[in-house]
């Protein structure tokens, strides 16, 4: 199920958008000013945000940057605004899709739908000779098993499924670990660096992000 980083500082608007996608199964979680959407998004992965651009405390813009400094997750705008060269500089900041208001519920939803349909393309893209079977819990490089113990198997699905999103150790060890888990932050690198070295050649996609913690991300 795809988490949804909903940002809307009009308090109707944003309540009918949240109805409209949960009817399509989607998780919403709402914020009604920037500040507010960048600590939701530090503590949680999202698969899409929906930005406003008018927003107190923190603008859409300055939200994007921050958004971005950590992640390259989808982010659609909303703006009251069509003018093109305010279109143009939010895709010069990353905005993958502009949405011009008053636009309908209905609207903002298949634009939604059509990224995440993108983007999970692009993510089963992955090279022929790097498999990874989620349901037998397998992963095969060049034809071979690879023999992943159970949380190293964890760990590669908890960072595949956030692809290019700079995740810290913290949010790694609570969320492949749980937590009420008492160990500390080594058990993390420990685990990585094992991965690497079973992942051979595509130990690259697992990224270190400095002063931050790891990523994965295909290398073309």
């Amino acid at each position: 199920m795809a988490n949804i980083l909903l940002v809307e500082d009009e308090d109707r608007l944003r309540k009918v958008l949240k109805l409209y996608l949960e009817k399509e199964g989607f998780k919403v979680d709402e914020a009604s000013d920037g500040e507010e959407a960048v600590d939701k998004f530090s503590k949680d992965f999202h698969s899409i945000v929906v930005l406003d651009v008018m927003l107190p405390k923190r603008d859409g813009w300055s939200t994007l940057r921050q958004i971005r400094k950590i992640s390259e997750v989808p982010v659609i705008m909303l703006t009251a605004r069509g003018e093109e060269e305010d279109k143009i500089f939010g895709f010069e900041l990353g905005v993958d899709d502009y949405v011009v208001k008053p636009a309908s519920p209905r609207e903002i939803v298949a634009r939604v739908k059509a990224i995440l349909k993108r983007v999970s393309k692009n993510s089963d893209a992955m090279q022929e000779n790097f498999i990874i079977d989620k349901a037998a819990r397998e992963v095969f490089i060049m034809g071979e098993r690879v023999d992943l113990t159970p949380k190293e198997f964890d760990l590669l699905i908890y960072l595949y499924e956030r692809p290019k999103t700079a995740l810290s150790r913290e949010q790694i060890l609570n969320g492949v670990w749980g937590y009420d888990y008492y160990g500390d932050l080594r058990t993390v690198d420990t685990h990585v660096k094992n991965l690497r070295e079973k992942l051979g050649e595509y130990r690259d996609y697992i990224e270190t992000v400095r002063g931050v913690g790891y990523k994965f991300e295909v290398k073309k």
